[in-house]
């Protein structure tokens, strides 16, 4: 058997060129600023660099904020992991200011919502639970739970709607941390989109599935007609990483297809993973041709107080 043999290159012919000529990515004027002790939150986030995701935490602040100022549409869909983490009051106080003017969730994001106003926790041991089938089956939840979507049903409410009202009308001791009975208080929308057998609830013997799909079909309705107001707004999803993104693909589809062509629209996905449907249904696929997605990686608990914390020094 024969083999090649191959000599060493001569690079001693190499072409060069001066490397101040050369276009790079990295200045002077994008690096970060010393910290110093005692500074003002707003000298901190300045003081980031202008590259990346530190460039683009400040760039989607910056958004927020001219949405607050031109009142354009903030719609903020997530999952119930914000919740579990201790961000309710900070969403709640967003609300309040008028920076987020629409909230969506999946069906976890209800039950935690829920379990928080009624008794100040939430969150339970799944692996423990599991074993011996007491898992999920926590008696409260799902009876309240059910209970006022199958009335919100008789009344033509959504199932966000319908509970953000029964935790109002009942009185719930701890109220002021939900969401949803915030949204009630201030008569924002907030929706829900389910998936039969997901959530805990659907296991409850009073799980009424008419009244389920009903409600959750009702509140797919009233989002797209948030949607269909987004043109130069934001839609932000935290944390959801399968229902909400699909949910708000179609969403957009239906706006367009009525006639609301949602130019200019920003999105936001923000999450400790960057999974494949947000990063098509909310970053890539809705802003294709007219507006931009971002995507910020990086634990809720952290993340979102210091984007929240952005947009309060830009207003």
């Amino acid at each position: 058997m024969s083999y090649k043999r191959f000599k060493p290159l001569d690079f001693s012919k190499v072409r060069t060129y001066p490397v101040t000529k050369r276009f790079s990515k990295v200045e002077a004027g994008l690096l970060g600023k010393r910290i110093k002790k005692g500074a003002t939150l707003r000298s901190f986030i300045g003081g980031l660099p202008e590259i990346l995701a530190a460039h683009d935490l400040k760039t989607i602040a910056r958004k927020l904020a001219e949405c607050h100022r031109k009142n354009k549409t903030v719609l903020l869909g997530m999952g119930a992991h914000p919740i579990k983490v201790g961000l309710s009051p900070l969403i709640i106080d967003f609300m309040e200011r008028g920076i987020i003017h629409a909230i969506a969730l999946n069906g976890a994001g209800v039950i935690h919502d829920f379990e928080l106003a009624y008794m100040g926790e939430t969150s339970e041991d799944v692996a423990a639970t599991l074993k011996d089938g007491s898992f999920g089956m926590g008696e409260e939840t799902g009876a309240f739970i059910n209970q006022a979507i199958t009335e919100g049903a008789r009344s033509n409410l959504g199932i966000g709607a319908a509970v953000g009202a029964a935790i109002i009308k009942k009185r719930l001791p701890h109220r002021k941390l939900s969401i949803l009975a915030s949204a009630a208080r201030m008569n924002i929308p907030v929706t829900s989109h389910i998936a039969i057998g997901t959530d805990i609830i659907h296991m409850h013997p009073k799980a009424d599935g008419r009244a389920l799909g009903d409600c959750s079909l009702r509140d797919f309705r009233t989002l797209t007609s948030v949607v269909a107001t987004l043109g130069s707004g934001m839609y932000l999803n935290f944390g959801s990483a399968v229902v909400l993104p699909e949910v708000f693909l179609k969403a957009v589809s239906l706006a367009r297809n009525l006639g609301n062509p949602l130019q200019n629209l920003t999105t936001v996905n923000l999450d400790f993973l960057q999974h494949y449907r947000p990063l098509t249904n909310v970053v890539n696929r809705p802003t294709l041709g007219s507006g931009k997605g971002y995507h910020l990686t990086g634990h809720m608990e952290i993340m979102v107080p210091l984007l929240f914390a952005a947009v309060l020094e830009e207003l």
